[in-house]
């Protein structure tokens, strides 16, 4: 069993950056792909990023690709997301989520999830 807390979300303006913080808990994190998903007002969960157990292969949707940078400190059963140059399309709530196997996009497949921060971009 794996519990996820997310942190760090909040409100910034256009162009900002925030971090969020994912902490893990249960001795086998470091076998976990982990993923970033997120849901907006009215709109379905989306895939952001996903990290594999390593750290060492990272994935990102394209909109995101270039601004957010997810990575992983298993020491601390951590994963973050720094997101920067954030725009009001980003506003949302973020979830992390683990998954014993190899990271993917498919939110089902995922076996554990945070319950969420929100994240709030204005104009």
């Amino acid at each position: 069993q794996v519990q996820l807390v997310e942190s760090g979300g909040g409100l910034v303006q256009a162009g900002g950056s925030l971090r969020l913080s994912c902490a893990a808990s249960g001795r086998t994190f470091s076998s976990y792909a982990m993923g970033w998903f997120r849901q907006a007002p009215g709109k379905g969960r989306e895939f952001v990023t996903a990290i594999d157990s390593s750290g060492g292969s990272r994935y990102y949707a394209d909109p995101v690709k270039g601004r957010f940078t997810i990575s992983r400190d298993n020491a601390k059963n951590t994963v973050y997301l720094q997101m920067n140059s954030l725009k009001p399309e980003d506003t949302a709530v973020y979830y992390c989520a683990a998954r014993s196997r190899l990271y993917t996009i498919a939110e089902f497949l995922y076996d554990y999830w945070g319950q969420g921060t929100q994240v709030t971009v204005s104009s």
